[in-house]
């Protein structure tokens, strides 16, 4: 693995690329992220500084990404936390990059292992993580996963979701009850599409059934926190996004997001068949737009980073930290969508005027920066004015009033989020987004790594150290 300079630049067909020359595999051009070359330009006026974390766990010796642990050179805190309970899957997934039958070996930490990373992502300094992700593999093959569950809320995570199939959620309502009791709030569903023809392809077996299974589940039970999680494939189901987002208006009792990640390519391609595969952000959006007959437009979307200016001027005006979502402004967008009260949807730029709330905020941090406290806290108010009364009273006041977690809470029961995070693969691999990624594994080796670092290059070492050949453990199970 080398680290190689690389150059981002707009090709004879008007689309962002980056290029870099290897000296052993020669050379590299892929799509960036954003392939529109406005919208990477307009992402980018929404770049916010990050903090980093007081207390770096590895040390700068070799520079990025080999130091990663996460060393000092790491420009954003933990937002969002992950541990992996296992790689053991009830499927056996095409596209997936993280199984025991393809890896080869049974990576599953003891739940001491497990608790030992929680406490570790709990201790950074000054401010621990609030959400943490259960994964995998598939984290419902173990038995014990409510218990994980209930660790991590007793150590303080306020928010902990389960990533999984569904399948055994939908087969067993008393294990979904009992990872409810235990604190689970939100099950973070993989959601490829509307029809079986998809996940044959996706998930080698029909499984339309059972994620409607788990979504009449949850509805039957009361649980009200679902996220579609769609891997975004071009030629397989990016035809259905505008599907997908309607389905998930449509079932908003249960369902609280839809989170698209566009497909990963890993392994040896070359670069036209990386292109026909590829897609990216630019082109969610569009699609979105398209399918959705301009429900929801390119426009309604901002970057992850946009949001930082109103968790600083709470957290300011209440001399109290808060997570920053201090994301390259090229990982990822967002939108919110709200029900009105005759029953319509409409983005929240329908609702407000996004970019001069958010300018208003950057002018609060600056007043209580200036020592002007009572002026920052009268420009709050005034940055109400970009905002319809309605919204306010009805939705966005309690948030702004308290800051606090349950309020957020209640907001984001009253909305459906449409987002889409692009991760990295080794063509498209930028240190620049690395060092400021929010979302990092904790590792049983009491490392904290990037969320993409891990995927592109350290899972196979990291895993390896801490698991049993894939043979020797059925051997042990069979006994």
């Amino acid at each position: 693995m080398s680290v190689l300079p690389a150059e981002i630049f707009i090709d004879d067909d008007g689309k962002v690329k980056i290029s870099k020359v290897c000296g052993q595999h020669g050379f590299y051009i892929d799509t960036y992220t954003f392939s529109d070359p406005e919208l990477y330009e307009w992402a980018q006026k929404y770049s916010h500084a990050g903090k980093p974390i007081d207390n770096p766990r590895t040390e700068i010796k070799d520079g990025c990404p080999y130091d990663c642990g996460i060393c000092p050179n790491h420009k954003s805190h933990t937002v969002l936390a992950i541990i992996d309970v296992t790689n053991r899957c009830n499927l056996e997934c095409p596209i997936c990059f993280a199984n025991a039958a393809t890896a080869g070996y049974v990576y599953e930490p003891l739940k001491n292992d497990i608790e030992k990373m929680i406490k570790n992502l709990r201790s950074n300094i000054p401010i621990p993580p609030p959400a943490l992700q259960l994964s995998g593999g598939e984290p419902t093959v173990r038995g014990d996963l409510p218990e994980l569950v209930r660790m991590a809320k007793d150590q303080g995570f306020r928010h902990v979701e389960v990533n999984t199939n569904g399948v055994r959620l939908a087969n067993d309502l008393s294990y979904f009850k009992n990872l409810i009791k235990a604190g689970m709030d939100t099950v973070y569903l993989q959601f490829d599409g509307l029809d079986d023809n998809i996940y044959k392809i996706t998930r080698g077996v029909p499984l339309y059934d059972v994620k409607m299974r788990v979504i009449e589940n949850a509805r039957e039970i009361g649980f009200e926190s679902i996220v579609l999680v769609v891997t975004l494939v071009r030629g397989v189901n990016d035809h259905q996004i505008g599907g997908i987002v309607k389905f998930a208006l449509e079932n908003s009792d249960v369902i609280r997001c839809v989170n698209v990640q566009p497909v990963s390519i890993t392994g040896r391609i070359d670069s036209k068949e990386r292109e026909v595969m590829r897609i990216n952000t630019t082109d969610f959006m569009k699609l979105v737009e398209e399918q959705t007959s301009r429900l929801v437009k390119v426009e309604d979307f901002f970057p992850v980073p946009s949001v930082i200016p109103i968790s600083e001027a709470v957290g300011r005006l209440r001399s109290k930290g808060y997570v920053m979502f201090s994301t390259s402004p090229w990982c990822g967008v967002a939108t919110f969508m709200v029900k009105t009260r005759s029953g319509e949807w409409v983005p929240i730029t329908k609702l407000a005027n996004v970019d001069k709330f958010f300018h208003t905020m950057e002018g609060v941090c600056h007043d209580v920066e200036g020592g002007h406290r009572i002026v920052a806290r009268l420009r709050m108010l005034t940055a109400l004015r970009h905002v319809k009364a309605r919204f306010i009273k009805e939705v966005l006041w309690p948030v702004l009033k308290t800051g606090s977690y349950e309020a957020l809470g209640r907001f984001m029961r009253r909305v459906v989020m449409v987002g889409c995070m692009h991760f990295m693969d080794p063509y498209n691999f930028d240190l620049e987004r690395l060092e400021r990624c929010v979302i990092h594994y904790g590792l049983p080796d009491g490392t904290i790594r990037p969320f993409c670092s891990v995927n592109t290059l350290h899972r196979l070492k990291v895993e390896r150290a801490f698991s049993k050949p894939y043979d020797e453990w059925k051997k042990t199970i069979q006994r």
